[in-house]
């Protein structure tokens, strides 16, 4: 195998699918990214996958003979993400004193030479295909859309399996995407052109590394309006453009969270986003690291919200801003962070949080724009 390659191009794809690449492989190969040299479509193919997650790319170069090798991943990440600008060749050739028989890959810059040992391509697992089951156009926009307004409030918890994926529900006009880690819960629902995309329903949980390593390949590709989605009884597939990425569904039933949403509010109030996030900013700057509590007094008559924190050991701080509140005033404490991480993906000049008594969930929610549902569950105060 020889090609001749840009060193930006090889080294901007090796960094997308290395994130495929397990920190810890079950079994070698798993640690190493497969290259493919064609030299039919005079292009470089890259593959990682960690047998859950895959990622596939490839690039134009000029091949001058194919090939296929196995090469570790981090070893060639850090050689070639060195390697000044310009050209890189690279050449496989059998390493005859190698008792494995492994093959010896040569890459070459004008700065000079390195020489590391890859795998049989052979024993490098193929990435799952999808030949049966749902295949659909969705629009990038809103796919993009509803990514920004979810994934943050997927579980980090791997115990809670089917809560660290997001869950998304393709009706005939609409795309909607739901995450919670138990204690919010985040509904997007993004529009779609029933001219541009097909009828067809489903519903699937999709792991949310797998959709954050998705958004990084969205950017890559600012001229693409659409993404090939395909979906099978237990793997989704994402394709645009030379990208592809695979990723096992998350078993089991997600829960019905539309039951979690209130039907009624007996109080509204307005407030102006940026605002609240920086007030919010302010006070949590003393916020007690245990519970990082934040209080709103809700004051009708003067149409104001004040937020303050307490914390023993450092002090307290207090912050005012106007609001439109309609309903009783009164006060209900937050998790600052769940706080901050809803109204930032709230993409608004104004927010609404409706809700009733000051045990019962909050909802968030954009004046304007996006459609999007945050859910918070508000924290007892100790008298």
């Amino acid at each position: 195998m020889k090609f001749i390659c840009s060193q930006n191009d090889f080294n901007t794809n090796l960094s997308l699918v290395s994130r495929a690449v397990p920190s810890r492989p079950t079994h070698p190969v798993l640690g190493n990214v497969l290259v493919i040299a064609d030299k039919d479509s005079q292009h470089i193919s890259l593959i990682a996958f960690d047998l859950s997650l895959g990622i596939q790319t490839s690039f134009p170069a000029e091949v001058k003979e194919d090939g296929k090798i196995a090469l570790p991943a981090k070893l060639l990440g850090d050689i070639v993400s060195r390697l000044p600008d310009g050209e890189i060749t690279i050449t496989v050739k059998p390493d005859e004193d190698d008792e494995e028989e492994r093959s010896l890959t040569t890459i070459a810059s004008v700065s000079g030479t390195f020489e590391i040992k890859g795998m049989k391509a052979a024993e490098f697992p193929e990435l799952p295909s999808i030949n049966s089951g749902e295949s659909l156009k969705l629009p990038i926009n809103a796919l993009t859309e509803g990514l920004k307004g979810a994934l943050f409030a997927a579980s980090p918890d791997e115990t809670k399996q089917i809560l660290t994926g997001v869950h998304l529900t393709k009706n005939t006009d609409s795309l909607e995407f739901a995450a919670t880690d138990g204690h919010r819960l985040a509904v997007v629902e993004t529009p779609l052109d029933p001219a541009e995309t097909s009828d067809t329903t489903f519903n699937v949980t999709i792991p949310a590394r797998a959709l954050r390593e998705l958004e990084k390949i969205l950017t890559m590709n600012h001229n693409a309006d659409f993404i090939c989605l395909k979906v099978d009884e237990s793997q989704v597939v994402f394709q645009i453009g030379e990208q592809k990425l695979t990723s096992r569904k998350l078993e089991g039933a997600y829960p019905a969270y539309g039951q979690l949403i209130p039907k009624s509010y007996s109080r509204n109030v307005t407030l102006e986003r940026k605002r609240l996030i920086s007030s919010l900013e302010l006070v949590a700057i003393l916020a007690d690291q245990k519970n990082n509590l934040v209080k709103f007094t809700l004051d009708e008559d003067k149409g104001q919200l004040a937020l303050s924190v307490e914390s023993p050991d450092v002090g307290s701080a207090k912050q005012f801003m106007g609001a439109e509140i309609n309903g009783d005033g009164g006060e209900i404490a937050f998790n600052v962070k769940y706080l901050m991480d809803g109204l930032k993906a709230l993409n608004s000049s104004s927010v609404s949080m409706q809700l009733n008594a000051n045990t019962e969930p909050v909802i968030f929610s954009p004046l304007g724009g996006l459609k999007m549902t945050y859910l918070v569950m508000p924290v007892q105060i100790r008298k």
